[in-house]
């Protein structure tokens, strides 16, 4: 088994044409087929099933899948580590991303780490918190933002910083929430993310804390789409802290009570990867944009 058949083993999983995949890979499609047949001879598996819409994974594929992704990860690893011997980190970090961009410093975070490590490739995605959490898991992502209570074992966490929430809802609705208690309020129409979310474990950890629970949802499933869904009347939401007090400011929402809700921001990766040259850089970099003590 060769690590170039694993690659476009991979290729082909995710653009699901052997054509596409041949173009990804700069290969013929003849040879591409070939890759494939002698790595599913070896295999003695069948990986895919040729539908008119292209290529898809069998029930074997999909799992060999996760162990071709972890074995490509594991040969990278050794490649950067070789790399790092000589003084230079090179390869490519997914790195997952969440709520604004200024309020995680990603620009910050990107300027240095170009500057710093120029042969570095770091691709960013925009994640759901619990979504962050089960790719880097698995290794769909090498690090990821994030935000909420978490103590996986295997999940290595670095503190960024606080954050509060508060509960916001449309500025019409003041009269209506002004001086309401937990039940009345769990009666109004709430913004909340799907159960992915962190977003979402802290909106109903805070109601099952005073024995309500929401009896109208709306689901959303980003930071800005909420708030301007409760700027305009939708209903009541938690609100990053900062955002809600300039939102108030100028008219757009009202907060109720003083009700703050504090969480973490993080960045994180496996435990297993500590050493690994990428996880370092990009914690160095990390340290470096958020002063952070070595």
């Amino acid at each position: 088994m060769e690590l170039y058949q694993l690659r476009s083993f991979v290729a082909i999983a995710e653009v699901g044409q052997l054509t596409r995949a041949a173009e990804k890979l700069h290969i013929s499609q003849p040879a591409l087929s070939s890759q494939l047949k002698a790595l599913e001879d070896e295999l003695k598996l069948t990986l895919f099933e040729r539908t008119p819409n292209g290529m898809e994974l069998t029930a074997a594929g999909k799992r060999m899948l996760v162990e071709a992704e972890k074995i490509l990860s594991a040969a990278q690893a050794l490649h950067n580590g070789a790399r790092a011997l000589k003084g230079e980190v090179t390869g490519k970090a997914s790195i997952g991303t969440l709520s604004d961009p200024e309020f995680i410093r990603l620009g910050e975070f990107m300027t240095a780490a170009v500057a710093r490590y120029p042969l570095l490739e770091l691709e960013l995605r925009q994640e759901i918190t619990g979504a962050a959490l089960a790719h880097v898991r698995e290794g769909g992502l090498d690090a990821s933002f994030y935000y909420g209570e978490l103590t996986h074992p295997n999940v290595v966490r670095l503190p960024l910083r606080e954050i509060t929430y508060r509960i916001a809802a449309p500025a019409e609705w003041r009269d209506r929430v002004q001086g309401a208690g937990w039940k009345e309020i769990a009666e109004q129409s709430w913004i909340i993310p799907p159960p992915i979310s962190t977003h979402h474990q802290l909106v109903y950890t805070l109601l099952r804390e005073h024995g309500v629970q929401p009896i109208k949802v709306v689901e959303a499933d980003q930071e800005n789409v909420i708030s301007s869904l409760v700027k305009s009347g939708v209903g009541l939401a938690l609100m990053r802290e900062d955002t809600a007090l300039e939102k108030a400011a100028i008219g757009e929402v009202c907060l109720w009570e003083e009700v703050r809700i504090p969480t973490t921001l993080w960045f994180i990766h496996l435990k297993e990867r500590e050493n690994d040259p990428v996880i370092r850089a990009l914690l160095d970099v990390l340290k470096e944009t958020w002063s952070l003590r070595a």
